[in-house]
């Protein structure tokens, strides 16, 4: 999806969300974007600092025929709506408020008072040895403004797809980097000055403290603008101290509710339906394993996304809440302060949802907890670290002993991964060497005969290319998983019928009923062009 598409979803989404709020503030809405370009402004009714700090602007300027027109915001405050209604109505003047969207309102507000800022370059993600472009971009942060850094390296990461930004204190410096498709880049050093700059910000915005000698946690909300649409950025901040200063790592989530959808993610058609298909039950559990980074949450939110029906009470418990929901009910659980998300999930199965999700389960108390709620009419879905499927049993048994309610309550494990794609403009196509090809068969071996696959003796694999815009040859990452369907057969397994809960074995079965491995699809993935073999054992 290119960028222009992204942001007419985003502004789209922001004005259904408007539409929507008009009506609970009995208010008429107004679609700006047939005329925000071009409408004529209403010069010298406003104030250019009024309409800054009440979120309202001059639409038309009447006269005793014609009523005056504001759009107003949902951040205008409703005494300065009443206040400026009762003036004109004192005044025999007719008056009409509409709402209108933030996204329209800052498009308008930047033609009555354009920016006035320095442009900075933006920052390059270097290669390899790249000495050169580091220096340039270090030297860039350098001369931004104290004021402005610390949204600058936010929105240039942004700007650049980063997941993480860590800021990293060495002897002599600062080193920032950025987690781009999952790689970590050095992109600049900076000096301790600056970082005390940056620290100040950090701790200010986020809650923490820039003395501390212990780990903390944060949080911060940013609103990312670009043109005329915005989106809003969730940001979870650790900090912990370090030999030479605290460092911290800034894990960016870019909220757009449209993005979190299981269409978008592409998830082969097989597994879709099992998917689908599975979570339509109303009651169950499903597991999402997989290290962290690996878009475990992601996917759970698009699954929720595709429940998420007036028909259904969607409950989730989560630590922090990366992503806001319409129409779900999201409950932040505070687990450093004392809060416990079985305690929390206790508290929700009062509510009689239908959909619950938990964060993550941790520990015995939750486990339990969320296996006697997905057998007494609840699905439940909840992530897990485990390295597979067929290790998040054994896992789970070491957690929970051996439990025959939990083989009748979990119903789906996936494992999941995210490898980096292929440029398809630029990748470059080669024949594999004899021990690949090798390879290639001995992990394929014995898939199930309707999984799409080349000639093994005569394929072709890829290999990345760089260029001005994927200066890796990568860009954007696939979804590698692997989904255990609990059958008879896997619920004996772990029931204990026999006897040591066997991660190899239930495996074993798994793929005989038709599972593929996170190596096999990874490989089939590298197959059809959409990565390397080196990114998917990298990753897997």
């Amino acid at each position: 999806m290119n960028e222009a598409e992204v942001q007419r979803r985003r502004r789209q989404q922001d004005e259904a969300s408007t539409e929507q709020r008009s009506r609970i503030l009995g208010l008429k809405y107004l679609d700006m974007r047939p005329i925000e370009e071009t409408l004529p402004l209403a010069w010298d009714i406003m104030s250019i600092e009024d309409m800054h700090q009440f979120y309202m602007l001059p639409l038309t300027e009447g006269d005793e025929n014609q009523p005056f027109q504001f759009g107003v915001t949902a951040q205008t405050p409703q005494s300065v709506i009443q206040q400026r209604r009762k003036l004109y109505q004192d005044e025999g003047q007719p008056v009409e408020f509409y709402l209108i969207s933030l996204s329209g309102y800052r498009v308008l507000m930047n033609r009555f008072d354009p920016p006035k800022k320095v442009v900075y370059d933006d920052i390059e993600i270097a290669q390899a040895g790249d000495s050169e472009t580091i220096g340039r971009v270090s030297q860039t942060l350098e001369q931004v403004s104290s004021e402005e850094v610390f949204d600058y390296i936010i929105d240039q990461a942004d700007m650049l797809g980063a997941s993480d930004i860590h800021i990293e204190n060495e002897r002599n410096d600062i080193r920032i980097r950025l987690r781009v498709d999952g790689a970590l880049h050095p992109v600049a050093r900076l000096s301790r000055d600056r970082y005390r700059v940056i620290m100040g910000e950090l701790a200010s915005r986020a809650g923490v403290s820039s003395a501390s000698n212990q780990p903390q946690s944060g949080h911060i909300q940013k609103d990312i603008v670009r043109g005329s649409a915005s989106h809003l950025l969730n940001i979870r901040v650790e900090t912990v101290p370090t030999m030479y200063g605290q460092d911290a790592v800034l894990r960016l989530f870019n909220f757009d509710e449209s993005l979190l959808n299981l269409d978008l993610l592409g998830i082969p058609p097989k597994q879709r339906q099992e998917i689908d298909e599975i979570i339509s039950h109303p009651r169950g559990l499903v597991l999402m394993v997989g290290p962290t980074g690996s878009g475990k949450s992601t996917t759970l939110y698009s699954m929720l996304n595709a429940l998420n029906t007036t028909d259904r009470k969607i409950i989730t418990l989560e630590d922090p809440i990366e992503y806001g929901l319409g129409g779900i009910s999201q409950i932040p659980i505070n687990t450093s302060g004392g809060g416990s998300f079985a305690a929390g999930l206790r508290s929700v199965l009062r509510l009689d949802p239908d959909v619950v999700m938990v964060g993550e389960i941790r520990d015995v108390d939750t486990a339990r907890t969320a296996i006697q709620a997905s057998i007494t009419g609840h699905l439940v879905m909840s992530s897990f670290h485990a390295n597979s499927t067929s290790a998040a049993f054994s896992r789970m048994i070491d957690l929970i002993g051996i439990n025959p309610i939990f083989s009748s309550a979990i119903r789906l494990v996936i494992a999941q991964r995210l490898v980096r794609r292929l440029v398809d403009e630029t990748k470059e196509a080669y024949d594999p060497d004899d021990a690949t090809r090798a390879y290639v068969k001995r992990v394929l071996e014995g898939i199930p005969d309707d999984v799409e696959h080349p000639d093994l003796d005569t394929f072709q694999l890829w290999r990345p290319v760089t260029s001005d815009d994927a200066p890796f040859g990568y860009k954007g990452r696939v979804v590698i998983m692997e989904q255990l369907i609990v059958t008879e057969a896997i619920q004996s397994f772990i029931r204990g019928d026999a006897g040591t809960i066997n991660p190899d074995l239930i495996e074993k079965v798994a793929k005989a009923e038709g599972m593929l491995t996170l190596e096999q699809v990874g490989v089939l993935a590298a197959l059809r062009g959409e990565t390397t073999l080196e990114e998917v054992n990298r990753v897997i």
